[in-house]
């Protein structure tokens, strides 16, 4: 749980800091990396959860079956 806080904290930051920057100078490759980084973010979230399904519901069910 630790990484994914920090996970949402870093890139949380990153959009924030990115987005500032586009309003600052008005370039649009910071609202690019912006996006790729909530592309990355739901990208890695989807991962947590698949890894906490699987954690929760598969390797408790392989428990039972033993």
């Amino acid at each position: 749980m630790l990484a994914l806080r920090l996970l949402l904290v870093l890139s949380g930051l990153l959009i924030v800091i990115s987005g500032g920057l586009y309003l600052f100078t008005r370039q649009p490759r910071y609202l690019a990396f912006a996006w790729k980084v909530v592309r990355f973010l739901v990208f890695a979230l989807l991962l947590f959860a698949v890894l906490f399904l699987l954690e929760r519901y598969a390797l408790v069910a392989w428990r039972v079956l033993l």
